[in-house]
């Protein structure tokens, strides 16, 4: 072979090496940007489907009242689903709300007298919608312009609910009374829903054999002058039926207690006889951040899912101030109701993002607040920083004054997830009387990882709506350790002040190891009465004891924070429950073992 023709051969292979390598190249970019495409577009999908979320007590402009003192009350609550919107009734509200979706409410006004009664009472009745209170009707087929027709006064019955049997026929149940009644009534749709005949006694209280149904706060009684009084106030009904079944629910003990709850008798008649469910309270949340979940309407959403729209207690400025929950219900294999309050102050998925009957709605985030270091640029005496991440409502922090710049800053004690944030506005020394247009709240929300450089994580000091119980779901999770809120403009008078910072995702985490070892002792001369003892697990924060009718039917639950044990008042004569402890902490929950008592 000629030297030529070995150069030129070499010549030739060099030239295809050195396209094999660029055209090698260009298929590694291609595919390093197919992949970044890829890539691009699955955390862009993620972020398209982050779920949306919410959590209690739902964030509205709960109406000031207009006696002192200074306070915030919404109560007894009723929502109706009416040509595509949910409207909201309530107790003290001069008016109602509306929303396509349960979450964004827009308040409707009224002067009329009616619209800020107690215990108000709503239906659908053909093709329009009809509200009652202190025993006037109203009717209206255009409820988001205000325009109501009075059809005058048509019955008589504290705390009524309105119920339309799919016959037709309609029915008054009610009673709001010391130890006393709820009574049914027909009424008479061609008569200006006038009764139809005599009352009919549904049921009467029975604190004697059902443990719930005792007054107090951990249903123990309560003095009264210089006796102690155990019957409940009966009242707040409401009727739903479900494959057949008519489920007639009460509360009790009383509106100020955080044992305020829901039972339920069940029956084949709208007229009765009426069985009490020994699964009652069905609605039952006495602990966490905020407690009660009695006086309540049922009602199902558009996807025909159920929900329960229910009291909520803080009983500090007032022994009726009071807030409104909403929690997911469902009807078990057996035909047993169920409110799901479990974590139920905790960020749940909203109703567009239930996919089916199931009522385990939890985001999956979990406090990461609670207990944390606190400080800030100044505070009122009983009213330290502390108390903004104790997790109870009727304690909080309050500034010293409403001054531009006052701020409150909690150190996680490490870097966590943070997903989501409620700000519970606590307005120490407020002077708002009544509804008005100039309530809101301006503030800012920071984050760092060494306490000294922040970064903007939601700033709302433009903000003109007034939101009590403010919610923030961030569209993108942020990992930091310290936060810090800071106040522009607090409207109504007062302080800046807050009854909680609470901070939700995930302390990055183990949840605890184990469930721990627990022990059940049921009160033999008084079966209403059990105490739950545990070992503490070394990795928990708190305990959620979980007790029902069966294994599979832990559908009560009482959330625990720094003891070993808790007593329990609130169980039925005559039934057997089961029990567990689960423990919980800033990364997860794990669950124990169901037991009988001992």
């Amino acid at each position: 072979m000629s030297l030529s023709l070995f150069s030129r051969l070499c010549q030739t292979g060099l030239r295809a090496t050195s396209e094999f390598i660029r055209f090698a190249r260009l298929s590694l970019s291609m595919c390093c940007l197919v992949l970044a495409v890829v890539i691009i577009s699955e955390v862009t999908a993620l972020s398209a489907e982050r779920p949306r979320t919410f959590t209690n007590p739902i964030n509205i402009d709960y109406r000031f009242q207009t006696r002192q003192p200074s306070r915030r009350e919404a109560a007894d609550p009723v929502i109706v689903l009416y040509k595509d919107d949910y409207y909201l009734f309530s107790s003290a509200t001069s008016g109602y709300w509306y929303s396509s979706d349960l979450l964004d409410w827009k308040l409707v006004t009224m002067e009329e007298r009616a619209f800020n009664a107690y215990a108000p009472a709503a239906m659908v009745y053909k093709d329009a919608l009809y509200y009652g209170a202190d025993g006037a009707m109203f009717r209206s087929t255009d409820p988001k312009s205000g325009n109501w027709e009075s059809l005058g006064r048509v019955f008589n019955g504290g705390d009524p609910d309105l119920f339309v049997d799919d016959d037709g026929k309609v029915y008054l149940y009610s009673g709001v009374t010391y130890d006393g009644d709820i009574t049914g009534v027909e009424l008479d749709p061609n008569n200006n829903f006038r009764p139809i005949g005599q009352r009919f006694v549904c049921f009467s209280a029975n604190a004697t054999e059902h443990g719930w149904e005792r007054r107090g706060n951990d249903n123990l009684g309560v003095m009264n002058g210089d006796t102690f009084q155990y019957g409940p106030w009966i009242e707040g009904s409401w009727m739903t039926k479900h494959d057949g079944k008519y489920y007639l629910q009460y509360a009790a003990p009383g509106t100020e207690y955080n044992t305020y709850a829901d039972g339920v008798y069940v029956s084949d008649s709208p007229r009765g006889p009426f069985t009490y469910a020994p699964y009652s309270p069905f609605s039952f949340k006495a602990t966490g951040f905020i407690g009660g979940a009695g006086h309540s309407a049922t009602f199902k959403d558009k996807q025909g899912h159920y929900w329960h729209i229910s009291n909520m207690i803080i009983s500090v400025k007032h022994e009726w101030e009071r807030r409104l929950g909403l929690f997911p219900v469902e009807f078990d294999e057996d035909g047993q109701i169920r409110a799901n309050t479990l974590f139920g102050d905790y960020p749940l998925l909203a109703p567009e993002e239930r996919k089916d009957d199931s009522v385990d709605i939890s985001a999956g985030w979990m406090l990461v607040s609670y207990g944390k270091r606190a400080q800030a640029s100044s505070s009122l005496e009983g009213f330290e920083p502390a108390k903004a991440f104790d997790e109870v409502v009727q304690t909080y922090w309050s500034a010293r004054t409403d001054n531009e710049g006052e701020f409150l800053t909690v150190n996680l004690g490490k870097q966590c997830r943070i997903d989501a944030i409620q700000v519970n506005f606590a307005e120490h020394e407020a002077t708002a009387l009544g509804r008005t247009t100039e309530l809101y709240q301006q503030y800012r929300l920071e984050w760092s990882n060494d306490g000294n450089t922040w970064e903007m994580l939601v700033d709302k000091s433009t903000n003109k709506k007034d939101v009590p119980h403010d919610y923030i779901q961030l569209a993108e999770p942020v990992t930091a350790r310290y936060v810090k809120i800071t106040n522009v403009q607090v409207t109504g008078g007062g302080t800046f002040s807050i009854r909680d910072l609470r901070i939700f995702g995930s302390g990055l985490g183990n949840a605890p190891a184990k469930a721990p070892s627990f022990e059940v002792y049921r009160d033999k001369s008084d079966e209403r009465n059990a105490v739950v003892r545990w070992e503490p697990s070394r990795d928990a924060e708190g305990y959620v004891v979980r007790y029902g009718i069966a294994k599979d039917k832990l559908y009560l639950n009482k959330e625990v924070r720094g003891k070993r044990e808790i007593y329990l008042h609130d169980l039925n004569v005559g039934v057997d429950y089961f029990f567990t402890v689960d423990a919980f902490n800033d990364s997860g929950r794990t669950l124990g073992t169901p037991q009988p008592a001992k």
